[in-house]
């Protein structure tokens, strides 16, 4: 049986959610390189989901997919999977 650190070797979920959260919540996301105010989409996990305000999304839940919600000005609110 393998070990299993929580928060360090871990394939739950909700662990990798909490990690995505304290990495993103109140930066802007952008194009160019991650800093202390912003992080680069492309450093972003595959598949991810950018969410914007009033933005239509398909209700398909996929268990593997990020989703980061952003509010107007760009800064990340809320990150969660579905």
């Amino acid at each position: 049986m393998p070990l299993v650190v929580p928060g360090i070797t871990s394939n739950n979920p909700a662990d990798k959610t909490e990690e995505w959260t304290n990495k993103l919540l109140g930066k802007k996301l952008s194009e160019e390189a991650s800093s202390e105010t912003t992080f680069c989409k492309t450093d972003l996990p595959k598949p991810t989901r950018v969410i914007e305000p009033g933005m239509m999304v398909t209700r398909d839940h996929n268990p593997d997919r990020l989703n980061v919600h952003i509010n107007k000005d760009g800064t990340v609110e809320h990150v969660d999977r579905g």
